[in-house]
């Protein structure tokens, strides 16, 4: 299995990177910075490729989607793991709208972009899926306030996955949303649950069968309330 997986230099994404390559698939780690990526990669065992990717820049994504596709012509995982903006010290009636604005452009833009640069290359996979790293905030059923950069991008990404899942149903591509629930990283801040268990969720999702679900919510690979 290939496998591309965005923000992979730490925290979720780096565990995602160094379980899938234990379970002997390549793995394209990549990172905003070419030395963050190459730093990450050579800190884990098996097939790990650094690339450079910011989500955020459409040059970029070109660029990463001509590399796999010439490298290796097809792919078969593609984890959307990038996020940022974990705004605790705003609420949505005084939020600052760059801030959200700025938030979009990584949490939504980034893995919708990257999707339909990559698309071509996962149709060219005989199981290809597509796992949108979320979170619980992003659960309507449950929502308060707080953290509208954050949750509002979620729940828009959340949108994404139903849409993606319901249109390429056909073409045999999976895709699930993914909570990785409170993990102690540096998002997350201390106190919550080992990286390796929020990240086995997001692999379940990278790795299922293919009469696996798709348009789902899920952690821990339960579902959860939209």
């Amino acid at each position: 299995m290939i496998a591309l997986v965005t923000g992979g230099n730490r925290g979720i994404g780096r565990e995602v990177c160094r379980a899938l390559a234990g379970l002997g698939h390549t793995v394209l780690l990549t990172a905003r910075s070419p030395e963050a990526a190459e730093r990450a990669a050579g800190e884990l065992d098996g097939d790990v490729v650094p690339l450079r990717l910011d989500v955020t820049s459409a040059d970029d994504v070109a660029a990463a989607a001509a590399t796999v596709a010439e490298r290796y012509g097809r792919l078969d995982a593609l984890v959307n793991n990038a996020a940022i903006t974990y705004d605790t010290w705003q609420g949505a009636v005084s939020a600052d709208l760059d801030v959200v604005r700025e938030a979009a452009e990584t949490n939504l833009y980034g893995p919708w972009r990257l999707t339909q640069a990559l698309l071509p290359l996962l149709r060219g996979s005989a199981h290809p899926r597509i796992v949108n790293v979320s979170s619980e905030a992003a659960s309507l059923t449950n929502m308060g306030g707080g953290t509208p950069a954050y949750n509002s991008t979620k729940v828009a990404l959340n949108a994404l996955t139903r849409m993606l899942a319901a249109e390429l149903r056909g073409d045999g591509v999976l895709v699930n949303a993914i909570c990785p629930g409170w993990v102690a990283t540096e998002m997350g801040g201390p106190g919550g649950r080992p990286v390796s268990a929020g990240a086995a969720g997001v692999v379940w999702a990278a790795t299922l069968p293919d009469d696996g679900p798709t348009g789902g919510f899920f952690r821990d690979g339960r579902p959860l309330p939209w």
